[in-house]
C-alpha cells in the first residue's frame, strides 16, 4: 500500500523475484509531493545508476550558515547531494516497479484491513482482495499502521516548504548549492536547494510551539540574504515522522515496531527518518529493499524465516543510526545560536572539520557512529566509544 519511495522500492523488489504485488496508491502518479527533494549521495549505492535521469542538480557545496555573515561551505569533487523533484523521482520508481511485473491501482483507496495469522485481507471503496502479506508504506497518516499496529505514538516535527520557480538564475543554481540555516529555526533548521528551475526552501521545527514554525519560515525568509527579492509563494505543511532515539536503545525489544501478523510498515509509515536533519527517502527506499528480502525468505523458508526478521534487518542497519542521530540532534538543536557562533569563530578548523565528517556520512563516507566517536575523541571524553542508552 503506498507507491512513494518505500512502495515503489519494495513492489520493484518482489517483483523482480518472481512475487505477484497488487499495490494501491490513492493519488495517481505523477503527483506533486510536499518536499525539499533532497536524495544523500549515498543513495546511489542502493539505486540502479539511471537513477540520475531524476536528478535536475548535483550538489557538490553545502554552506552552513548560523546568524549574519558567520557560515562554513564545504566542497568536495563527490557528490554530496542529489536534488530531484518529487513527481518525476517517484513516477520513475512506479514506472520500475510496473516494468518489472507490480500491477498498480492508482485511485483505489484503502478503508480496511482485516491482519490474520496466514494472510491478510484488504478492503478497498471498490473490491475486497486477499494477501499473503501487506506492506505498508503509505506514509505518515498509515491505515496500515493506525488498523494493524494499534496505540502507538510516536514523535513528528512540523515542517514547511515552498518551491521558488522564475527566469530568473539564482547564484545556488549558478554552482549548485545546498544551504543548512541553523538560525532559520529555535530548534531547528532551515534550507535551500536548488533545482532545474528554481529553488526548493523550507523550515523544520523540532520545538513544540504556537508560532512554529509558521514564524520560523517568516525569519528565514526575511533574514536569508540570498532571498532578498525574491517573490516565494505561501509554503505547504507537512508533518514529518522522524524516528525516536529512545525505540533503538541496547537490549530493547523490537518485536511488533514493524511487524505484526502478516503486516508491515516501511518509510515513513514505520517512522523511519533521520532524527536529526529527518531525512526519509533514503531510509525509505532501502527499508522497502529489507522488506521485500524479509517477504522473499518467509515465502520460501517459512519455518526458519520468520516476517519479523526484517525487524531484526532494520534493526542492525538503521538503530545505532538513528539512536546516535538523535543523540546529536539533542545537542546540536539544544544548543544557543549564538554558541554555535562562538565555537565557529573560536574553534574554525575543528568547526570545519565536523561540518565535512558529517557531509561524508551523506556520502556513505561515515557513519553517524563513527562521527560521534571522532568528536568525542578529539573533546577527549571518557565514553567517546560509544553512546550510552
Amino acid at each position: 500500500m503506498g507507491m512513494g519511495p518505500a512502495g515503489a522500492s519494495a513492489a520493484y523488489e518482489l517483483s523482480q523475484r518472481g512475487i505477484s504485488v497488487l499495490a494501491f496508491d490513492k493519488q495517481v502518479h505523477p503527483r506533486y509531493k510536499v518536499c525539499g527533494g533532497g536524495l544523500s549521495a549515498r543513495i546511489a549505492k542502493i539505486l540502479p545508476a539511471d537513477f540520475l535521469s531524476m536528478v535536475e542538480e548535483t550538489v557538490h557545496r553545502v554552506q552552513f550558515t548560523y546568524g549574519a555573515q558567520k557560515s562554513f561551505l564545504i566542497e568536495s569533487s563527490d557528490p554530496i547531494a542529489y536534488m530531484v523533484m518529487r513527481q518525476n523521482f517517484d513516477q520513475w520508481l512506479v514506472d520500475n516497479a510496473r516494468k518489472a511485473g507490480t500491477a498498480i491501482h492508482e485511485g483505489e483507496t484503502v478503508v480496511e484491513i482485516q491482519n490474520g495469522e496466514d494472510g491478510v485481507d484488504v478492503v478497498t471503496k471498490h473490491e475486497r482482495y486477499r494477501s499473503r502479506v501487506v506492506i505498508g508504506a503509505d506514509g505518515v497518516m498509515s491505515v496500515v499502521a493506525q488498523q494493524c499496529f494499534p496505540g502507538r505514538s510516536l514523535r513528528k516535527i512540523p515542517a514547511l516548504e515552498s518551491e521558488v520557480q522564475g527566469d530568473r538564475t539564482h547564484p545556488f543554481q549558478e554552482t549548485p548549492t545546498a544551504l543548512i540555516s541553523l538560525q532559520a529555526a529555535k530548534k531547528g533548521y532551515g534550507w535551500i536547494f536548488p533545482k532545474q528551475h528554481g529553488l526548493s526552501l523550507g523550515v523544520g521545527e523540532f520545538a513544540k510551539g504556537t508560532k512554529r514554525p509558521k514564524q520560523s519560515f517568516r525569519d528565514f525568509i526575511g533574514h536569508e540574504p540570498t532571498l532578498s527579492g525574491l517573490k516565494i509563494p505561501a509554503p505547504l505543511g507537512y508533518p514529518i515522522p522522524i524516528a525516536s532515539p529512545h525505540a533503538y536503545r541496547n537490549g530493547q525489544t523490537w518485536a511488533g515496531r514493524l511487524v505484526r501478523g502478516r503486516a508491515m510498515l516501511v518509510g515513513d509509515a514505520g517512522h523511519l527518518v533521520d532524527p536529526l536533519l529527518g531525512e526519509g527517502i533514503y531510509y525509505a527506499i532501502r527499508s522497502g529493499q529489507l522488506a521485500a528480502m524479509s517477504v522473499v525468505d518467509m515465502l520460501s523458508h517459512p519455518s526458519k524465516c520468520p516476517l519479523s526478521h526484517y525487524e531484526t534487518l532494520v534493526a542492525n542497519e538503521f538503530g545505532q543510526e538513528f539512536r546516535v542521530a538523535g543523540r546529536l540532534g539533542k545537542i546540536i538543536y539544544g544548543m544557543p545560536r549564538s554558541l554555535h557562533c562562538w565555537a565557529g569563530q573560536r574553534f574554525p578548523d575543528a568547526y570545519q572539520r565536523v561540518l565535512c565528517r558529517y557531509c561524508e556520512v551523506l556520502q556513505g563516507k561515515e557513519s553517524y557512529q563513527s562521527l560521534w566517536n571522532r568528536i568525542l575523541s578529539r573533546l577527549h571524553w571518557p565514553l567517546a566509544e560509544k553512546p550510552s542508552a
